[in-house]
């Protein structure tokens, strides 16, 4: 590392500077000293992600040997502002990062961390674990003799989305996903855990919905399960946003109004041929005039507030709308009026939850939103779109706050074939491809605030979702967290082998190879 250029991920977005020289450290010489705080949760989640930052070094350590002595280190760190230890829109993840010999301790090294959240304290956390690493021929752990860095990320929202609707992943594989976006300092995890083919989780508030609509008891996620994923990912400076998709693909798991006497809840589930109605089988759509489905919302979006900690930031979908399901049951009104108003029947029940509209909604875009901002004009601030394309941002809904999400460049699973499609022209999105794509840089996309990889989980399942993933979403957080101007370089090309040989070896996730294992031995012959 010492003789090779600066090997962090995501690159810092102010002044960095590192020494030419290195001192042998221990993961249980590592001691945290706290000199402020602004709450106790603060201290708590600080204190957790400090052992979660030994134990991660703990894991990369062999059996010691080369050394006499190692040195002791004293992590030190003054967090002001905030005293909410959860991400938020309005989190400060800005950070400094400074390590140096303790003056008048031989033998001690001093890390001192400035941030005003713990967000940004936990990520200078995450970057100092980069300035250590293992040396073999050393038999030990090297960590940079000195080392100041200033860094905040360019924008706020930086997410992966993960699909649990087409296929089951196991709670540890979902896990081992949220530590390595936890690595490259991505903020939001996207559970799309509702649709056509599955309602994934089940609700203690509704629990009719995964029964109606799961693939069974053992692949279903339940309350215990989505508290253990969100405080996990909390921990490690992640949000975990649980996507309830409606008014459509909702498959049958709202089958069950008329068992309980509430009417018809929905329409359109299990129609033939259902390629007439929807995206894939089995279809299915809200009644949108039926008052109970938004009494039955406001319980769903109370219980995910209280399951995920998460209430400024929601996704109610929004995805595949049929216009002919609406049409076939409401012919005196056209669908789109009728998704509006669903719309807005739906953001008064998310505003009953806390009393006052989350700072963002996010939808879903489509050529309905173009509607939006003069039929919604009360909701618009507070609504936002997960684009799929510019083209929706330059064409129907310019001006709106959104969440880019581009198909054709940030779709890990593109390239993988789709079951009920001829897909042989979807291309594979290459790392390079994914970090290069900034269309910021030439076109006007009003409120952005942020990115999102994809992952859909159709032709994916339990054991691939790590080597379909990684290292590319990396590839995507280093563009949302500093937003360089250059390309995918080779020097940079550099870096990300570096940073994908540290997920695999301190975090035991099987990133797939990005060049010849020859190649990340002599780096400088191949660049």
């Amino acid at each position: 590392m010492l003789c090779s250029t600066i090997q962090l991920w995501p690159q810092p977005t102010g002044s960095v500077s590192l020494s030419t020289t290195a001192v042998p450290v221990r993961a249980d010489l590592f001691q945290l000293q706290v000199l402020d705080f602004t709450s106790q949760p603060v201290l708590e989640h600080l204190q957790n992600a400090f052992d979660i930052f030994r134990q991660e070094l703990s894991f990369t350590e062999e059996q010691l040997r080369g050394f006499d002595e190692w040195y002791k280190v004293v992590v030190r760190v003054r967090i002001n502002g905030s005293g909410d230890p959860r991400m938020r829109l309005d989190t400060d993840e800005s950070y400094a990062l400074s390590v140096q010999p303790e003056a008048g301790s031989v033998g001690t090294m001093a890390v001192y961390i400035i941030a005003n959240s713990f967000c940004g304290a936990r990520h200078a956390l995450e970057t100092l674990t980069q300035l250590i690493w293992l040396d073999p021929y050393a038999g030990s752990l090297l960590m940079l003799e000195a080392a100041t860095i200033q860094d905040a990320p360019r924008f706020r929202y930086r997410g992966l989305m993960i699909d649990t609707v087409h296929n089951y992943f196991p709670v540890d594989e979902l896990l081992r996903t949220i530590d390595a976006m936890a690595t490259c300092k991505l903020n939001t995890f996207h559970w799309h855990a509702t649709g056509a083919q599955a309602f994934s989780i089940m609700f203690n508030s509704v629990p009719q919905l995964a029964k109606f609509n799961a693939y069974g008891n053992t692949t279903i996620y339940t309350p215990d399960d989505v508290r253990t994923i969100a405080r996990y990912a909390r921990f490690r400076g992640i949000r975990v946003i649980l996507e309830i998709n409606v008014p459509a693909q909702i498959g049958q798991a709202w089958d069950w109004g008329p068992i309980l006497g509430l009417g018809d809840l929905a329409y359109c589930s299990n129609l033939e041929p259902w390629y007439l109605y929807c995206d894939e089988p089995p279809c299915g759509q809200l009644n949108p005039r039926n008052d109970h489905i938004y009494n039955i919302l406001e319980r769903l979006f109370l219980e995910v507030t209280q399951l995920t900690g998460v209430d400024d930031l929601y996704h109610i979908g929004g995805n595949g709308m049929s216009d002919r399901c609406w049409t076939q049951y409401f012919n005196d009104t056209e669908p789109i009026d009728l998704w509006i108003n669903f719309t807005r029947k739906t953001l008064q029940s998310l505003q009953k939850v806390k009393g006052n509209l989350p700072n963002l909604t996010l939808i879903w875009s489509s050529q309905l939103c173009e509607k939006i901002k003069t039929d919604l004009k009360e909701y618009v601030d507070y609504i936002g779109l997960q684009a799929r394309n510019v083209a929706w941002n330059e064409n129907f809904v310019s001006g709106m706050r959104t969440v880019l999400s581009n198909e054709d460049v940030w779709d890990l699973n593109s390239g993988m074939g789709a079951w009920h499609e001829d897909s042989e022209g979807a291309p594979y999105n290459s790392w390079e491809k994914i970090y290069e794509y900034r269309p910021w840089a030439s076109s006007s996309l009003g409120l952005l605030e942020g990115g999102e990889a994809t992952v859909w989980s159709a032709t994916l399942s339990s054991g691939g979702l790590e080597h379909r993933v990684w290292p590319r979403a990396a590839a995507l957080a280093e563009r949302l967290w500093s937003d360089r101007p250059e390309g995918a370089t080779r020097p940079v090309q550099a870096r990300l082998d570096v940073y994908r040989a540290r997920l695999n070896t301190r975090y035991n996730v099987k990133a797939e190879p990005i060049w010849s294992l020859w190649c990340s031995h002599n780096t400088y012959t191949c660049l």
